[in-house]
């Protein structure tokens, strides 16, 4: 299939569908007229369009690269506003971390229209943040952070990222029934309602502070054998006068002080004495506390709702840099989004892949060369940044 036609099938597909954000960089550098380096701070990381060391198609897979180690980047682009009130929003992306990163963000961020995206930092307001996020070997998740009356709220379930050097699609869906889904390349890897998997709302119950566990209430499962009764023999002492220890001969007590044996584990020592258990007769079970409606909750069916959605943004910190993020999408139609994933990195994932493999082999034939003459006798490979603390959520007030 060519070029063209491989460029024509996301065109092709959208016909039933609200398609507020998409951006595949398909025109060379005209990504620079759409997207907006913030200018907060004069250090931050600066971006590439590159599809990176191995890729399936060498134009329709380039993407925005993160170029230079240990930066903060803040990169974003504007979208006409819009409010996700009474329909499916879908936020989409691809991501490869061909570095093989070992800290750094993989995400984005979903602003309010009145951003000043010259000025976007870590501090900035912002709706959602959905992605992949790594920081050393044990805590490599997808971050779902949903903003709330001001405040960041982050996902309770654990949801595992991929931490291969592949590409890989994040789709986040947010529904009017209070729902939601997460899937990697067009795969469910959670779901449930944002009220139950998320400290949104007040819970529904709370324990009745009237009620205590009656004063009768037996919960040991077990009581002592009052049959049971301690052997006369029992108590030994733990250590006796070693029997193999003699005073030497030529022992001088008023040299040497008054002698005495060395000591030896008593043989007969048997421990504390304990009685054998039985089941407690009179046992009722665990007390549980009982729980009454929560006089400060107040269901919110507009919990999934955001007004003014008007900005995606890359707001993040890499390590060691060479991320790329590729195929944005923000529509409200699922079909129509997995399609589009389909046509974009459904295409060329199966050959990036081959490309990777034979790259890793050659690397390898390389390696072992070099290993054969020696040059690789004094390398160090330093370790890395293996930073195991989890990102804190910044300020999220709107």
């Amino acid at each position: 299939m060519s070029a063209v036609a491989l460029l024509l099938l996301p065109l092709l597909s959208f016909g039933h569908a609200a398609i507020f954000f998409k951006e595949q960089f398909l025109d060379g550098d005209g990504w620079r007229s759409r997207w907006v380096e913030s200018k907060h701070r004069d250090d931050y990381g600066q971006w590439e369009l590159s599809a990176g060391k191995f890729y399936g198609d060498a134009e329709l897979d380039k993407g925005l690269q993160t170029s230079e180690d240990a930066h903060f980047y803040a990169l974003s682009a504007r979208m006409e506003p819009f409010s996700n009130e009474g329909k499916v929003l879908v936020i989409q992306f691809s991501v490869k971390h061909q570095q093989k990163l070992n800290c750094g963000g993989g995400y984005v961020k979903i602003f309010p229209a009145r951003l000043d995206q010259n000025r976007m930092n870590d501090q900035s307001p912002f709706y959602i943040m959905f992605g992949a996020d790594i920081c050393g070997s044990r805590n490599k998740k997808v971050h779902v952070i949903l903003n709330y009356k001001g405040r960041g709220h982050l996902i309770k379930k654990n949801i595992p990222c991929k931490d291969d050097e592949l590409s890989h699609v994040y789709t986040l869906v947010l529904r009017p029934d209070q729902t939601y889904q997460v899937k990697i390349d067009n795969r469910e890897a959670a779901a449930g309602s944002l009220e139950d998997d998320w400290d949104l709302l007040p819970p529904r119950t709370v324990k009745d502070p009237l009620a205590g566990k009656p004063v009768d209430w037996d919960d040991r499962p077990a009581v002592d054998d009052p049959a049971d009764t301690k052997p006369e023999d029992w108590d030994q002492p733990e250590t006796i006068p070693d029997p193999k220890h003699r005073k030497p001969s030529d022992w001088d007590e008023g040299f040497d002080g008054k002698w005495a044996p060395r000591t030896t584990i008593n043989p007969d020592y048997k421990g504390d004495w304990t009685p054998k258990q039985m089941d407690n007769p009179d046992y009722k079970g665990p007390w549980v506390h009982p729980e009454i409606a929560n006089p400060d909750y107040v269901h919110d069916a507009d919990m999934y709702k955001f007004d003014d959605i008007g900005v995606l943004g890359l707001e993040l910190w890499q390590v060691k840099s060479g991320t790329i993020f590729d195929n944005f999408l923000i529509a409200d139609d699922v079909q129509e989004a997995e399609e589009f994933a389909r046509q974009t990195w459904g295409l060329t994932q199966a050959a990036e892949k081959k490309m990777k493999e034979e790259r890793d082999e050659l690397e390898r034939k390389e390696w072992e060369e070099e290993e054969k003459n020696g040059m690789h006798d004094d390398e160090d490979d330093g370790g890395g940044d293996d930073r195991e603390d989890v990102p804190k959520i910044k300020n999220t007030e709107l």
